[in-house]
């Protein structure tokens, strides 16, 4: 039995030690927002946050995240107010979404480590984050509008 903090709220999962994080998310709690990409944490679709850290969940086992806390892109916030949701609505960075949870979910680590990330800080940071779509320049944008709008007291 792993027990785990997701989204704010504790989970007790009944589940293999070697499941991946991923399918405890999408099929035991329903949180669909994370993706399943590729399976081999080469893509970034999965990324979640574990304590804090992005993490891909695809290979991430359930028993790493045992008394751990959890966030998806669920819960980065409850009515899309996260300065990083906002601004990729502002930019319209998705053209088909399936990665932008994690192109999210990656996003917000670096902002919190770094509030003032330069071109360079960012294309680093987001490398192995893929996007089919190739929408790296209206990510970059939308990171760098999230910045701004942290700074100007946005929250989170």
């Amino acid at each position: 039995m792993a027990k785990l903090k997701v989204n704010g709220r504790d989970h007790a999962i009944d589940v293999s030690p070697e499941t991946p994080l991923l399918w405890v998310l999408r099929e035991n709690l329903g949180l669909t927002g994370t993706k399943f990409g590729c399976g081999m944490a080469l893509c970034g679709a999965c990324t979640v946050h574990l304590d804090g850290e992005a993490v891909r969940s695809c290979v991430t086992p359930i028993s790493r995240a045992d008394g751990k806390e959890v966030t998806t892109i669920e819960g980065l916030s409850p009515n899309l107010s996260h300065p990083l949701q906002r601004a990729w609505i502002t930019e319209d960075v998705p053209q088909c979404g399936y990665c932008q949870s994690g192109q999210i979910m990656a996003a917000a680590v670096l902002l919190r480590e770094n509030p003032k990330p330069t071109d360079a800080d960012i294309d680093d940071a987001m490398t192995g984050n893929i996007c089919r779509c190739g929408t790296y320049q209206r990510i970059r944008r939308a990171i760098h509008l999230a910045a701004q709008l942290k700074a100007q007291g946005g929250a989170q």
